[in-house]
């Protein structure tokens, strides 16, 4: 899957997954990790002390840093680092997480990557560490790296942002049986409605892989409801749910929806020209 803007981001091929599907999942995007895109808060060194912090919630739109600047990493992470480390050396480490937080923030996922893993050694039980390594390798493709980092994250801290990520990690491993037992966890605790959205479409992908169309088409027909403002993750599902139907064969139902999701953001996503190949 890959994010409109962000580097490509390759699955494996396989013979059940067709080609529409596999271009339908690329265009919607990729779970949305939540954290590190960012949703934490990030200063500017040369902002004067005690003024106000700029934040930004993970997926909405926010004042992105410039190249030319370091960031401090919040304090909380730090303190999660010099708890590992102690005071001296965590400070040092946070400045590191500080740089490859910000090359993650500018898709330099490689460079991230290269930063993050000798802190992840040195700081295993760190979670903020686990974590953006985990995502910074699930953009480079190595699934199988990822899920270890993300599985760390998760058994650290306790949350469920990154759960989509992680199931989708299992996908392109074809490893479906613990991809849907991440959905379940994340359906059960059901954290947000974006979080839960994410995994959902993941959870379906997971289904239509196997052949199971009807399976997929039932669990993203939830999401199916008319509204007057949707947000992103709803046409995320809503598009997806289209390429399932035109897949089965009920273009009148794809058809639909690809019109749904083009009234609503005709720019985002590439419902039009799906809407013409229908017609």
């Amino acid at each position: 899957m890959a994010r409109h803007g962000a580097a490509s981001v390759r699955r494996p091929d396989d013979e059940t997954a067709s080609a529409a599907w596999r271009r339908a999942v690329e265009e919607a995007g990729p779970p949305t990790p939540v954290r590190w895109e960012p949703d934490e808060v990030w200063v500017k060194d040369e902002d004067a002390p005690g003024e106000a912090a700029t934040t930004a919630a993970a997926g909405a739109p926010g004042r992105r840093p410039s190249a030319g600047h370091r960031f401090n990493v919040p304090e909380v992470v730090v303190e999660e680092i010099r708890g590992s480390a102690g005071p001296e050396r965590g400070a040092k480490l946070a400045a590191r997480l500080a740089d490859a937080a910000r090359a993650y923030d500018h898709d330099r996922y490689g460079e991230a990557r290269q930063l993050l893993k000798p802190l992840a050694r040195q700081v295993p039980d760190a979670p903020a560490v686990r974590e953006l390594l985990g995502l910074a390798l699930y953009r480079t493709g190595e699934w199988a790296a990822a899920v270890k980092e993300l599985e760390a994250y998760r058994q650290l801290s306790g949350s469920y942002d990154q759960h989509p990520v992680l199931a989708d990690c299992y996908r392109a491993l074809r490893r479906y049986g613990p991809a849907e037992e991440v959905w379940d966890d994340l359906r059960r605790a059901s954290p947000s409605a974006e979080v839960v959205a994410e995994g959902r479409i993941v959870a379906a992908g997971c289904r239509a892989d196997q052949g199971d169309l009807a399976g997929a088409i039932a669990l993203l027909r939830r999401a199916d409801r008319r509204m007057r403002r949707p947000q992103q993750h709803h046409l995320r599902q809503w598009y997806a749910l289209a390429d399932l139907y035109e897949r089965a064969g009920d273009i009148p139902r794809a058809r639909d929806m690809f019109a749904r999701v083009a009234g609503a953001d005709g720019d985002g996503y590439d419902a039009r020209r799906r809407l013409r190949q229908l017609d």
